[in-house]
């Protein structure tokens, strides 16, 4: 019990060094913030406290131990309407015994197709390209006496164009606390993205030039190394019961980023046995700001969850999720996931 209150202290203390808008874009693998998956979507990513299964991957890795039995996703995030980004991930969650769980994460960046511009010839040269952007996760959880959740994961990051490319990893660690007759308080702590920093390297970043005694000579560039955008997010939740069959859940949420603007927010979650859910949020950037530092996602975020079982054993479940971005014309979530 010691170890866990030593984990909360450590990732609290973390918060004094996070919320530097003067930052911004001076990360790398900024694609580590986005979120594939839309029941957690739909609440603008505050659900640290509460958020459950293969999810929790993206949010707390604590969060992983608090499903049944096995649970697989697959989620969507059309990125930025208007940008043609996509953002793909596919995840795997199985209960360890009667405490622990184990997971796996992959996902990737769709670019689309781009094309191949030059100073000569800026309209195209006939040709595309598009970069792969890739994560690999494998994260564990463990429940101690049903109550309090420790979790870590380890995060493997690709990014690469044609001729340029960088790797590094991340590390995530989270701890969700639960509590009541029937665990209707929730609090959520997670620490994001810690890592090693980046650095871009190829032929890409090679050059032809010519010596003082005219000799051709082939240098190659170095480039900066960029940081992993880290971030802190503590969260709280109340399920308030209505009945049997129907559970109203109120969260709050603040996000402390190392590289923009801290942010804080709360919404809403209706359950409807246990197979239907309606749920909104709203997001708003912390402190002042001249607006360099501002982060994309503010304002309101909202979605819907409906849950099949197709047998005693197995349930199906599909989430949608809108969330308002500035600038752009917000984005959509989509995921499927299959229970056992």
């Amino acid at each position: 019990m010691k170890k866990i209150y030593l984990l909360l202290l450590t990732l609290i203390t973390v918060t004094a060094y996070a919320g530097n808008p003067d930052r911004q874009g001076e990360a790398g693998a900024s694609e580590l913030l986005f979120n594939p998956w839309a029941r957690s979507a739909g609440l603008h990513s505050m659900t640290t406290s509460s958020v459950t299964g293969v999810e929790a991957m993206r949010l707390n890795v604590a969060g992983i131990g608090r499903i049944e039995n096995t649970e697989f996703s697959f989620g969507t995030a059309r990125l930025y309407e208007g940008s043609d980004l996509n953002f793909n991930a596919f995840g795997f969650a199985k209960k360890v015994g009667e405490n622990g769980a184990f997971a796996i994460t992959m996902a990737s960046v769709d670019f689309g197709d781009i094309q191949i511009t030059t100073t000569d010839q800026p309209e195209g040269i006939g040709g595309t390209y598009s970069p792969r952007f890739f994560h690999f996760g494998l994260g564990y959880s463990h429940t101690y006496a049903n109550k309090i959740s420790v979790g870590v994961l380890v995060r493997g990051v690709f990014e690469s164009i044609t001729d340029v490319s960088a790797s590094g990893f991340a590390i995530d660690a989270g701890v969700q606390y639960v509590s009541g007759d029937n665990d209707e308080f929730k609090l959520g702590i997670s620490l994001r993205n810690v890592g090693s920093p980046m650095a871009f390297e190829g032929e890409g970043l090679s050059f032809q030039t010519i010596t003082d005694d005219g000799t051709p000579i082939t240098l190659e560039q170095r480039s900066a190394n960029l940081e992993m955008p880290s971030a802190l997010n503590i969260g709280v939740s109340y399920d308030f019961a209505f009945g049997a069959e129907s559970t109203l859940r109120a969260l709050g949420n603040f996000t402390s980023n190392a590289f923009s603007r801290d942010q804080i927010g709360g919404g809403l979650e209706f359950i409807f046995m246990d197979n239907y859910a309606l749920r909104g949020g709203y997001k708003l950037d912390f402190g002042s700001s001249s607006g360099a530092g501002d982060n994309i996602y503010t304002g309101v975020a909202a979605g819907a969850s409906a849950n099949f079982k197709a047998s005693e054993s197995v349930n199906f479940g599909i989430d949608y999720a809108y969330r308002t971005t500035n600038p752009f014309k917000g984005s959509h979530n989509l995921t499927l996931r299959i229970g056992f």
